[in-house]
């Protein structure tokens, strides 16, 4: 049992250092313009964060719209963050 958790545990510290891997700098800027643009929004700031992470995910890599417009765009990816994030 403890093999499991132990091989559990490390499955899912890859996947958490992936993730933070994977963004680029372009990602960063982009996620931070996002922040930017909702701050005044209500929402705390890590789950604006998370919200803004997620839907930069959901964008293709050669889109170049921001975030704030594509999920204008988008109201089901941005349905999907916003649960995802725990916003509202």
């Amino acid at each position: 049992m403890k093999k499991i958790i132990t091989g559990l545990l490390v499955v899912a510290a890859m996947v958490a250092g992936t993730s933070a891997i994977a963004q680029s700098s372009d990602d960063k800027k982009w996620v931070a313009q996002c922040v930017r643009d909702n701050k005044d929004e209500g929402a705390k700031a890590g789950v604006v964060r998370k919200y803004c992470e997620c839907m930069n995910d959901k964008m293709d890599e050669n889109e170049t719209r921001s975030i704030s417009q594509w999920e204008k765009a988008n109201p089901s990816a941005m349905k999907a963050c916003e649960r995802e994030s725990g916003w509202k």
